[in-house]
């Protein structure tokens, strides 16, 4: 098995890895490393391009397994903003969105500064398990 040098961004990743029952693989950790590095929503491809600028071999297969791993296991939250990409979320504490429709940057959003004064109830036997906002912005 390849050796690790962790840092210490490294070292609370594969704690965190151990508690969710996820093998910290040195690949998973490049991968979860990158994105974990600052609040930041990532496409699989832009996430394998910045591992391949940097030297790595790693497959395509490889770094989507991983980050659908991740968003499993809630390491990591996977957002589906349109029905053509799908975005990974380094920032896992509930939150909305601003999308920007032309560049297809996200901003993160408190959920504080957003209101819901009536919700619908949910149908019986049924519980909100979250509330997925995205706001769409067009420049003017």
């Amino acid at each position: 098995m390849q050796e690790l040098s962790l840092s210490k961004a490294g070292s609370a990743i594969v704690r965190s890895f151990q508690l969710c029952g996820i093998n910290p693989t040195a690949q998973r950790l490049r991968i979860a490393e990158l994105l974990l590095e600052a609040p930041q929503h990532l496409s699989a491809d832009q996430i394998l391009v910045k591992l391949r600028s940097q030297g790595s071999t790693i497959s395509k297969a490889t770094v989507y397994n991983t980050l659908n791993l991740l968003a499993s296991k809630g390491v990591i939250r996977q957002l589906e903003v349109d029905g053509d990409r799908k975005l990974f979320d380094s920032n896992i504490v509930p939150h909305f969105h601003f999308f920007d429709t032309e560049t297809g940057e996200l901003t993160d959003l408190s959920t504080s500064s957003v209101r819901f004064e009536c919700l619908p109830d949910p149908p019986s036997g049924m519980e909100y398990a979250g509330i997925e906002l995205y706001i769409r912005l067009r420049h003017v």
